[in-house]
Formats: C-alpha cells, sequence, structure tokens
C-alpha cells in the first residue's frame, strides 16, 4: 500500500510530456507547452496554451496551475488556475506578457507552468451575526505593514 495519491495522466497528443518535477524536492510538477512543433506568441492580451495532457484528481486534491519563477523573472506571467476533481478536459495554461517585455514566443515543449498539488480541508461555511475580534480587525491590503 503506497502512502502517495496518484494523479492520473492523460497524454492527449503524441507530442505532449507528462509533467515532471526538476528536482527532488521541488513543489511543482512543471507543465510543458504541446504546440505540435509550431511556436506561438504571447503579448499583453492572454493567451491560452495547450499543454497536451488531462488530469484526473482525485476527490480532495487541490490542483492548481501557477507561474513558473523563472518566466515571472522575463515578465512573462501564468494566471492561476484550479483542476477541479471533476474535470477531464485538456489543461490549458494562460499567458501574458507585462508591458515590458510586450511579448514572448512560447516554444512547443517549453516549460510555461507548475502544477502544483495539495489536499483541501473539508469545511462547512456558517452564517454568524459577528466575527471574533483580532488585532488586525478589518485592516486590508498593506495594513500589516509596508516591508
Amino acid at each position: 500500500m503506497s502512502d502517495h495519491e496518484r494523479l492520473s495522466v492523460q497524454l492527449l497528443r503524441p507530442g505532449a510530456r507528462l509533467p515532471a518535477r526538476q528536482s527532488a524536492l521541488a513543489s511543482g510538477f512543471d507543465l510543458h507547452a504541446e504546440l505540435g512543433g509550431r511556436s506561438l506568441e504571447v503579448g499583453t492580451r492572454p493567451v491560452r496554451v495547450p499543454t497536451g495532457v488531462a488530469i484526473a484528481a482525485p476527490p480532495g486534491l487541490d490542483v492548481q496551475v501557477r507561474p513558473r519563477s523563472g518566466l515571472a523573472l522575463r515578465g512573462v506571467l501564468a494566471t492561476f488556475g484550479t483542476i477541479d476533481a471533476d474535470y477531464r478536459g485538456e489543461v490549458f495554461v494562460t499567458l501574458y506578457c507585462l508591458p515590458d517585455p510586450g511579448r514572448y514566443v512560447v516554444e512547443d515543449g517549453e516549460r510555461i507552468a507548475q502544477l502544483v498539488v495539495t489536499r483541501l480541508a473539508d469545511v462547512e461555511l456558517e452564517v454568524v451575526e459577528t466575527l471574533d475580534e483580532t488585532s488586525r480587525g478589518a485592516g486590508g491590503h498593506g495594513s500589516t505593514g509596508t516591508g
């Protein structure tokens, strides 16, 4: 009996690559662009990039698409996305560029995002009249300091 959860991954096209960790302690599995040998220009408007994989996550796991720091450093961002346990379609990554550089060419097979898997908390929402008090209270963005 294994103590690991399993994600079922279907490779949808011949060029599709299995998501993979790039080091033994990496928290994410890199997702690759599957463009059928082509390249794809990404600009400041969001573009959906196919990965050529579909995933079946067991209930209780939270599977998220997250940006890669190496691309973010170059001004290319992936939007966060969630792959629900009942979704069986292809995983797409939404990419866009910051105004500087303004454009980026994604090559077929390039690592474009990460797949990160965590456990979901089994919670119920409860309506209450008031919430408990904290020292922060209703302080929002930037209210805890500038550092």
